[in-house]
């Protein structure tokens, strides 16, 4: 039960960060594209590299570590379920060059992404 609960605390973190950069985007980019959704995405798939490398390697972490800050937090934190809407959403409006270069955007980048958080995690042991 503690597994379930660690998840659930780290998933709700990240809710809230997820919403926070969400609506910081919408403010600064306005409705038009999705940059809330790409911002989380490739900033999780950073994060989901590097805390994975660091907390694994670096602090020998637990199994309710990675519950609570990959799982959880980073599971909460990043929107590709949210990334398919938003596709969809484009296409169906139809944007379909926007939609082609958010897929493009969301997929290579966050690739890129974990890659980039994995190297610094292993670089900074």
């Amino acid at each position: 039960m503690i597994n379930v609960l660690l998840v659930a605390v780290g998933g709700a973190f990240g809710s809230v960060c997820r919403h926070l950069v969400g609506a910081w985007t919408l403010r600064q980019f306005g409705p038009g594209f999705p940059w809330g959704t790409l911002s989380v995405n490739i900033l999780g798939s950073f994060l989901i590299g590097f805390v994975s490398e660091w907390i694994i390697r670096r602090l020998g972490a637990s199994s309710e570590m990675r519950l609570l800050l990959i799982t959880g937090m980073l599971g909460g934190f990043t929107t590709f379920s949210a990334f398919s809407l938003d596709f969809v959403a484009l296409l169906e409006r139809g944007s379909g060059f926007a939609g082609a270069g958010y897929l493009v955007l969301s997929v290579v980048i966050s690739l890129a992404a974990v890659f980039g958080g994995l190297a610094l995690g292993r670089a900074m042991l």
